[in-house]
């Protein structure tokens, strides 16, 4: 994905700078990223776009929302592709909207709205929607196999409580996993019914945060599992993304993630962040 810096994008525009983030205040668009180094860098594909529209003579407002329009395509490209079963096509559109957008906006804007615009459409007990649903997890993991190698302190452990791949919360829960995995930090993910041995996994990856993320595991294989975890751990931040409003136990505090998985990330780096006193791990017997 090529980036602008903030000059650059202001001169594709033809505008000054300033006029290039009052736009961005008023319009919420070009919509800024900021790299490790905290600067700001623009999508070149979002400028292009805003750039083509001005350049018909529209005003600002009208351009921003004809540049808009034209990203939202993508997904009803993907929506139509997968409906279809056109594999190769759905592949083809993810890969122009990732020249528009990072990859973290391409799965957020344009493959989840598309899977759950095809749920709407044929209803999760349709072939379409088993096809497009497995797509779509298969392209999250494979971008996550391409996500560099944790580089910063802390982890994550996300206990999985979909019941499989066709769940419709389960592209949603992979996203958090690309997410997160993609700020540095070590991310693992276990299924909720596998709790034997959840003691030498805390001990291994000693996260500083555990998400317990999916609706369909009912609340005493939760507790179960958390339970595990805090005895393993003693008292870590618990969390739930896209659980609803299930509860751990009465006495549990457990923090809700937002159901925007970029905004759970966030969250949850913070709650990992927040997590200041240091984690002690049960002695376990070596007999």
């Amino acid at each position: 994905m090529r980036t602008l810096k903030t000059s650059e994008a202001a001169g594709m525009l033809n505008v000054s700078a300033n006029t290039l983030r009052a736009w961005e205040r008023r319009f919420d668009y070009p919509k800024p990223q900021r790299t490790a180094g905290k600067h700001r860098v623009y999508v070149h594909g979002e400028v292009a776009a805003l750039r083509d529209a001005l350049r018909d003579g529209l005003s600002i407002s009208s351009a921003v929302s004809r540049a808009r329009e034209s990203l939202r395509s993508d997904t009803h490209i993907l929506v139509g592709a997968l409906a279809s079963f056109e594999i190769e096509r759905a592949d083809g559109a993810m890969e122009a909207a990732l020249a528009m957008r990072s990859v973290e906006r391409t799965v957020e804007e344009v493959l989840l709205p598309s899977v759950a615009e095809l749920a709407r459409r044929s209803g999760t007990d349709s072939a379409a929607w088993a096809i497009g649903s497995r797509w779509a997890i298969e392209w999250i993991r494979r971008a996550h196999r391409m996500t560099p190698p944790p580089v910063r302190p802390g982890a994550i452990l996300i206990v999985d409580a979909t019941a499989d791949e066709l769940d419709p919360d389960a592209t949603t829960v992979r996203a958090l996993e690309l997410f997160t995995g993609r700020t540095g930090i070590r991310v693992t993910s276990v299924p909720v019914a596998n709790h034997s041995g959840v003691a030498d996994l805390v001990e291994s990856l000693r996260p500083g945060v555990v998400v317990l993320a999916g609706r369909h595991a009912n609340d005493e294989s939760i507790a179960r599992f958390a339970y595990a975890v805090r005895a393993a751990a003693g008292s870590l931040p618990l969390a739930f993304f896209h659980r609803g409003d299930a509860e751990v136990s009465r006495t549990s505090a457990v923090h809700q993630l937002p159901v925007s998985p970029s905004e759970a990330t966030a969250q949850a780096l913070a709650l990992l962040d927040g997590h200041a006193a240091p984690v002690r791990f049960t002695e376990r017997s070596s007999s």
